[in-house]
């Protein structure tokens, strides 16, 4: 028994530090550089921000995480057609951040869209060198009529 508590432990410990590593290379300014959406039921994948969406996500060393997506080619509204236009092409949230294992998971208390404040957004992440990526969870598109399930595949690149 004593040598399954030391095993399980030492991965505890392991796991902790590889998450508090992975907390320091996060920290800081990401430019976006992808961003697409797939859909669960078919696999597809399109850009609906467009080939070229503008972004930045920042990781603080208090643990508050901010982000804001446009779309490419956004233009100015005078109309409330246009606002809503503009709306249905950007989000930003922010809140506190927690890694585990895989995931950061950020506790939304500010946001474009209420539906999301007070949520937990949970995010799977790979970091390798300068570039993030990550997967959001599966859930309901806000944006897109009929609300199919999809998720973001996005890729970031650190702000030097």
């Amino acid at each position: 028994m004593f040598r399954l508590t030391a095993v399980l432990f030492g991965l505890l410990v392991a796991t902790q530090t590889v998450c508090a590593q992975d907390g320091n290379k996060i920290l800081g300014t990401w430019k976006l550089v992808s961003f697409d959406t797939e859909f669960q039921t078919s696999g597809e994948r399109k850009a609906l921000y467009g080939k070229n969406p503008n972004g930045y996500f920042i990781f603080t060393p208090e643990g508050r995480a901010m982000v804001l997506i446009t779309g490419e080619g956004r233009k100015t509204a005078d109309t409330d057609e246009g606002r809503a236009a503009l709306f249905r092409t950007m989000f930003s949230y922010t809140g506190l951040y927690r890694l585990e294992g895989d995931k950061f998971i950020t506790k939304v208390d500010v946001s474009w869209n209420e539906a999301w404040t007070g949520t937990e957004q949970v995010r799977f992440y790979k970091l390798e060198g300068n570039r993030l990526d990550f997967i959001s969870a599966w859930a309901p598109s806000g944006a897109i009529p009929g609300r199919p399930i999809v998720r973001g595949i996005l890729t970031w690149e650190r702000v030097k």
